[in-house]
Parts: structure tokens; sequence; C-alpha cells
């Protein structure tokens, strides 16, 4: 799957216009991440299909959901703007950023110089680069590129052998650890405690995937992360509001 999106990220490149530049508020993603009064910082994900689980709201409003993260009190927002895979849109990005008060990161397979200086102008705060979809050197090189243009990065990762390629290049300032396998959509909690261990204590550690309650939030966090990304489960509330509310406070878990 993850060699599909790929070959089909390349192709969309190939066609990229930028957009114009959106004047918006910034804000720092790692300070806000750091700052949390809760057990993790929360990064919340506007997401509204994906390739394993298809459609996963159908009411799907992302300003709406984007107002209520950040009204919930979410330390950041993740918003997919992959089209073809996940049903995103740039768009989504610069709309939800004029209404929110925290940081957004766009999430996206992004490869290529174009798409970073693409990112900066929709009005992200951050963006993500994958470990799985970039040699290290490149990687090294976009990492540069976003933080030369004022954008910040998260740096996922899967496998411990991707990530020691990553830190024989550098040591990422926020560093996720996915725990969904990106090539069989296998997704255990466990792996944020594997390569807990392997990751430098001076990142910033994030658990992506599988998060559905507090129990998880706690079970992470004693494994070594200090903030996680939490989408689908999220996504599918009614009211997504107090789904955040609940999520972080251990209400009904």
């Amino acid at each position: 799957m993850l060699d599909t999106i790929l070959a089909i990220k390349q192709q969309e490149i190939e066609r990229l216009y930028l957009p114009e530049a959106a004047e918006v508020e910034h804000y720092s993603f790692a300070d806000s991440l750091r700052n949390t009064p809760n057990k993790a910082g929360l990064i919340a994900e506007v997401k509204k299909a994906s390739p394993s689980k298809g459609i996963i709201r159908d009411d799907f409003n992302h300003v709406m959901v984007g107002k209520q993260y950040n009204d919930a009190g979410v330390e950041a927002i993740s918003v997919l703007t992959d089209q073809h895979f996940f049903q995103g849109h740039r768009d989504f990005l610069t709309d939800i950023k004029k209404f929110v008060q925290v940081p957004v990161m766009r999430k996206d397979f992004i490869i290529d110089p174009l798409q970073v200086e693409e990112s900066k102008l929709m009005g992200a705060d951050a963006i993500l680069l994958i470990g799985e979809a970039l040699e290290p050197k490149k990687l090294h090189e976009l990492y540069l590129q976003a933080y030369e243009s004022g954008l910040e990065v998260l740096v996922e990762v899967h496998s411990e052998a991707v990530l020691e390629g990553v830190l024989n290049e550098f040591t990422p300032e926020v560093l996720g650890i996915n725990n969904r396998n990106l090539h069989t959509f296998e997704t255990k909690l466990e792996q944020t405690e594997r390569m807990a261990k392997q990751a430098p204590k001076e990142s910033l550690l994030v658990s992506e995937s599988g998060i559905f309650t507090y129990e998880d939030i706690e079970k992470v966090v004693d494994y070594g992360a200090q903030a996680v990304l939490v989408g689908e489960s999220l996504m599918r509330q009614n009211n997504i509001k107090k789904a955040v509310k609940d999520l972080v406070n251990g209400v009904n878990v």
C-alpha cells in the first residue's frame, strides 16, 4: 500500500501548483505539546477516510471538526491533505487555520521540496515526514528546509531499522512512533514500547495510531511517550468536543 501511495504522490507532484500564501497566525508545535496540563499532549486529527477503513465520518465538515478540537483544548491539530487515498484537501488545512488558536500540522506523504514550500504557503505550522517513505538523507534535507522556512516537523518512524537510519543523520526535535505498520496496516501499541528504548532523550516522543482510550494514553506514556496522535476514534464520535475531554480526562473508560 505504501509503495502504491508514493507512486501516486509522485504523479501528483509533477502537476502540483503552489497556492497563494495564507495570512494566518502561527504557533509552535513542539512547545504546545510540551506545555500540556494533561497526561500527554494531544494531536487530534481531522480525517475523513483511510485506505484501510474507508469513510470514517459521513457528515464530514472539516471546519466544524477543527473548531471542536480547538474548543476542547487540544495541543495541536493534524489535517489529512491527501486526496486520492484519504479524501483530504490542502484547503482543509487553510480553512481550519482561520478558526483555531493551536498549531496545525499537515499530514501527507511529503517527499519533495515543492511540497514543503506548498505546506508553508497553505499556512501549516508543522509537517509530517515519514521515515518509511524517504531515504534518511532525503528526509534530513526536507527537515532542514522545513525549519529554515519556519515550519516544524514530526518525524515518523515505525521500525527500529528506519529509526536507526534517521538517527545516523540527525536527531529530530519531535519523533513519532507509528504503531501501525504502513505495509500491512497491523497496529500494536507495544511498538511504542519497543521503539522508545532506541529514541533519543532529547526528542519529544509522540505515539501514533491505535489510541482509543485514556488507558491507552496511560500505557504509551508509561512506555515513554510525551504526546499522542489520535484520529479515527475521535472522528467517529457524535460530539467530538466531549469525546476529546473524555479521552484526556479518563471519563467513561
